[in-house]
């Protein structure tokens, strides 16, 4: 039952990379490899691409900033430097190599931290000369400008080790100031292509009955797309941008969850026009937010604490308002107080089919559920889910583990949302960003770009696959399903995907 894509919406040129930060040409075989800086706590874009038709051949995502690349003269490979200082003592990063023939990827560098790589340069095809920061700035102001540079040599980079590379670093000090490459990418991009347009990552997508779908992006709070796949408009939005979506009954407004950062929930929601994209309403709540859509269509706003998405539990279609709490009720708070306590599940009524705004439940309508973890003296995140039509409670999440997360921590589960007894769950080694599910299925989209769908009824994997676009994975970080086995998938590229399963 595999997962096809049946159209892109906001595709354009160089789209895997997000935001370009590095670009660099070989024209003799007409590639260029273009490095991007995505948004907050995500791997950092490289890739490959054709001049001629810009096909993206290969791509990397790699753990922190690029800094420098560079392609072997006569090898299929590009060498990726990449690195950043960790804010106290140490300068991390590594020295990757990417075969753009088969997508293979090693890393060189034999270390924990590794090196911070600032500039790559092949003297012939068996010299590699290297620059990089010193490890560490412990009594050195200068380390900060200046670098060691050293020439690594191999026979054949083909079939070069991982982990292989180390005492070869060590060289003359040398000046190493820290260059910024944003703006000549942008140039080389805009120069490949006319229809290159910068785009972020995709929060939220919704279709309308007449066809147009709905997104939410970072830095854009809400964009409306045409049937025909032409983009109608958009309404500019903070840095943060949109999150959630909720279409109002009236089909002419949709109100939209505004953050400032990755860092908080929502302190703002906006309600647009969905005939041109006027700002028509606004709400400030007095806490931060999750916009969800309740059972009845009306908006509502659930408590999400100060740092989602691991506080927020935003379930769709819920007969009440759902959110994770820590403290008594009346507080509604996601932020774990002194002591230690778990996190409880609450629920309030969801709002009155009349009211004109959405509102924040009232304290004193609160009512206590059940614990968020199943498993006792286990804490879990939060994540988002939805209700059954049988009103059972399926949500993701993950595991606390003072060690970051764990194989088999981040789960999907559905629980009965009387007692909250898990039915099933289902585990994995990759956090979840989206979900959603239908009669029939659930549909789980993962941060390594996996999609996973799952019998409702017993949690079974009914598909599991890398979400690819083209001959690369993409990461899918908005789900919603629009009809029985069909959805909309939001991409960390700002692409639309409208999907089906067959």
């Amino acid at each position: 039952m595999p997962l096809r894509i049946d159209r892109i919406i906001g595709d354009r040129p160089f789209a895997e990379i997000e935001q370009p930060a590095l670009a660099v040409a070989d024209e003799h075989r007409g590639l260029l490899g273009v490095a991007g800086t995505p948004t907050w706590r995500r791997p950092f874009p490289v890739g490959v691409y054709s001049t001629g038709d810009l096909v993206c051949r290969a791509l990397l995502r790699a753990r922190h900033p690029v800094r420098a690349m560079a392609f072997h003269p006569v090898l299929p490979l590009l060498a990726v430097g990449t690195g950043r200082y960790d804010g106290g003592y140490f300068f991390e990063g590594e020295l990757l190599l990417l075969s753009w023939e088969s997508g293979r990827v090693v890393s060189l560098i034999d270390e924990g931290l590794g090196r911070m790589v600032l500039g790559l340069e092949w003297l012939d095809e068996h010299a590699l000369r290297v620059l990089t920061a010193p490890l560490d700035d412990w009594e050195d102001e200068a380390a900060h400008e200046e670098g060691h540079v050293a020439v690594v040599r191999r026979p054949d980079w083909s079939t070069v080790d991982a982990s292989s590379l180390w005492a070869e670093l060590e060289g003359p000090r040398v000046p190493a100031p820290r260059s910024d490459g944003t703006a000549a990418a942008r140039a080389v991009l805009t120069q490949a292509s006319s229809l290159w347009e910068p785009r972020r990552t995709v929060r939220a997508v919704e279709r309308l009955h007449d066809g147009r779908i709905l997104a939410a992006l970072d830095g854009v709070a809400l964009e409306s797309w045409r049937a025909s796949g032409e983009r109608e408009w958009s309404a500019p939005g903070t840095e943060g941008g949109g999150r959630e979506i909720v279409v109002e009954e009236d089909r002419e407004t949709a109100w939209v969850s505004l953050v400032s950062s990755d860092w908080e929930g929502s302190k703002a929601v906006a309600g647009f026009s969905l005939t041109d994209g006027s700002l028509l309403d606004q709400v400030v709540p007095s806490v931060p937010v999750s916009l969800v859509r309740c059972a009845n269509g009306r908006p509502a706003l659930a408590p999400s604490g100060g740092h989602r998405p691991r506080s927020a539990l935003p379930i769709r279609n819920g007969s009440r308002v759902y959110f994770r709490t820590f403290d008594h009720p009346a507080r509604m708070s996601a932020v774990p107080p002194a002591g230690g306590e778990e996190p409880w599940i609450e629920a309030a009524p969801m709002p009155e089919p009349g009211a004109r705004r959405p509102a924040e439940p009232a304290a004193t309508a609160v009512r206590r559920l059940f614990p968020h973890s199943w498993t006792p003296g286990e804490i879990h995140f939060g994540g988002p889910g939805v209700e059954t039509r049988e009103g059972d409670l399926v949500h993701t999440g993950t595991v606390h583990h003072g060690h970051g997360l764990q194989p088999g921590g981040s789960f999907v589960v559905r629980r009965s949302a009387q007692t909250g007894t898990p039915l099933w769950a289902f585990r994995t080694d990759r956090p979840a960003t989206a979900m959603d599910a239908d009669a029939d299925r659930v549909y789980i989209g993962y941060d390594d770009g996996e999609i996973v769908v799952l019998d409702l009824r017993d949690g079974s994997v009914r598909h599991r696959a890398p979400l690819t676009v083209g001959a690369v994975i993409a990461v899918p970080t908005a789900l919603t399903v629009t009809a029985p086995a069909q959805l909309l998938v939001g991409t960390s590229d700002g692409r639309i995907l409208d999907c089906s399963l067959h």
